[in-house]
């Protein structure tokens, strides 16, 4: 007979995990995509705009297509529209990055803002319940692979959280070992040297800011589709910013990002854990708690963090 301590134990900690990968996986795409743009030398601010964009349009893919991979489909697309603007101003025209991702992160807020009061003030529709795809044998795992009290755990989770952990050790292959890595790290670095070899600077970093809008985009669209099983203005709550920390805490390796994203999505998770574990709290005090666990993240791990020398600096040939 099983302990009732034991049991909530059990309920517990599988409630963290699953709580932790819920809030995680829309960070973990963001700050990788970061980690793209960064090591390219580009700082993308406009994250949380480009995660709004995706979060909205992958909600009307999901609910007209009535499939979520159309809203991934339709979260990647928006990402990388949004992308676009940071990648005419920032990157072709060398303007601000900081100024113009400002302005993406404000005009994604405003406009996803008015388009859904427009359109689903009134019904504010949800969309349905994901399946979930178990791994044999690792799901009869206890704590990290049975689900209790409608918690997922680790290994039953829908499957594009098993594609992005797959996609994080791919990006760190090619970051470490192929020639795309090298050239997005010396656009970062050294963005002459890289220029002096014959590859162009601008291209490169064009392909890095879209990626990572495509990123910043799908995580988004998890966000709407995953997470809250619908979308609601500003739903994103500073996850953009958030994942911008991550990357720089991370250095850049994918998979440090994957390992802070899930230790700040129990950080945003920590209302539902805390309730389980009897302690209730100021709805005032749980909502500042992920933003106090960046403080403490950045005030621990700050001064190891990486930035390229030619991060937020326009490239122009020629000029020193």
């Amino acid at each position: 007979m099983i302990l009732a301590s034991q049991v909530w134990t059990q309920i517990f900690w599988t409630s963290v995990i699953a709580g932790g990968l819920l809030a995680g996986v829309p960070l973990m795409f963001t700050a990788l995509g970061e980690a793209i743009s960064e090591r390219a030398g580009v700082l993308n601010i406009g994250l949380e705009g480009m995660m709004l964009a995706g979060a909205y349009c992958g909600f009307l893919g999901a609910y007209y297509g009535g499939n979520q991979w159309v809203g991934y489909l339709a979260g990647i697309g928006a990402g990388i529209l949004a992308s676009l603007i940071m990648v005419a101003l920032c990157v072709w025209l060398g303007l601000d990055q900081i100024v113009v991702g400002i302005a993406i992160t404000l005009a994604g807020e405003g406009i996803t803002s008015v388009l859904y009061q427009a359109r689903f003030s009134a019904e504010q529709p949800r969309l349905g319940n994901l399946d979930s795809n178990p791994i044999p044998l690792l799901d009869r795992i206890p704590v990290l692979g049975k689900a209790i009290n409608g918690q997922t755990p680790l290994f039953d989770q829908p499957l594009i959280v098993y594609l992005g952990l797959t996609f994080a050790f791919v990006l760190a292959w090619v970051f470490r070992r192929t020639n795309v890595g090298l050239n997005l790290r010396a656009a970062g670095e050294k963005p002459e040297a890289l220029d002096a070899a014959g590859v162009s600077v601008v291209a490169t970093r064009s392909y890095a800011v879209l990626a990572t809008g495509s990123l910043a985009g799908l995580g988004g669209a998890y966000l709407a589709i995953a997470g809250t099983g619908g979308f609601q203005p500003f739903l994103t709550q500073g996850q953009g910013f958030m994942a911008i920390v991550i990357a720089m805490l991370a250095r850049g390796r994918p998979i440090r990002v994957v390992v802070f994203s899930l230790m700040f999505g129990i950080a945003l998770s920590l209302s539902t854990v805390l309730q389980l574990a009897g302690i209730e709290l100021a709805p005032e005090v749980v909502n500042m708690l992920p933003f106090a666990a960046v403080i403490l993240a950045l005030i621990l791990f700050a001064r190891r963090a990486y930035l390229p020398p030619a991060l937020a600096l326009a490239y122009v040939r020629g000029a020193r």
